[in-house]
């Protein structure tokens, strides 16, 4: 079941990558001059719009949730190549020199994703992906607390580990809405 899921998880990884090459040679990288509290309430924006169409049942805005989660998942990426970039000195740069920072963020990201379900046993095939939302949502406000903190903490995982977290959540959701 591991060896599926490495698959699944590479195909969403996939199509979230294709997306933000093109939205990268679209809109170039405006989103560098953003500091990680904006890119994080960028990320709850889209939950948030998630978590509100589950609990109305209906939505008025036509663009799938599955969006929404493609939103999420490279929102964290941004987070984690903004972390490893730091301020932005320049704004513009090219997908050619941000496709490694992307590959890293995510192969960093699907190794620890790796680790957890070797442990957790692929639990998360039966959560409800409501909840998987309520978790993001959660890790969410975890990440504004830190932040709120300058990025102090006395025992709990940073920023990092949790927009990590969150781009396996996501990608768990996308996966069990495919019906896998």
């Amino acid at each position: 079941m591991i060896d599926k899921t490495a698959s699944e998880y590479k195909q969403v990884i996939t199509t979230c990558k294709t997306l933000f090459e093109k939205k990268t040679r679209d809109y170039g990288t405006a989103w560098r001059i953003l500091r990680l509290p904006s890119i994080t309430d960028q990320i709850f924006i889209k939950a948030q719009r998630i978590r509100s169409i589950q609990d109305k049942g209906t939505q008025k805005v036509d663009d799938p949730i599955t969006d929404e989660f493609i939103g999420i998942i490279n929102y964290c990426v941004i987070a984690l190549i903004q972390i490893e970039l730091g301020d932005a000195q320049e704004t513009e740069m090219t997908f050619e020199q941000l496709e490694p920072l992307y590959d890293k963020a995510v192969n960093e990201t699907f190794s620890l994703q790796q680790n957890k379900n070797h442990d957790y046993g692929e639990a998360w095939r039966d959560m409800r992906v409501s909840s998987i939302t309520d978790i993001i949502l959660m890790k969410l406000l975890r990440v504004k607390q830190i932040e709120d903190n300058q990025g102090k903490t006395l025992v709990s995982e940073g920023v990092k580990a949790n927009y990590q977290d969150m781009i396996n959540y996501a990608v768990f959701a996308m996966i069990l809405m495919s019906g896998k």
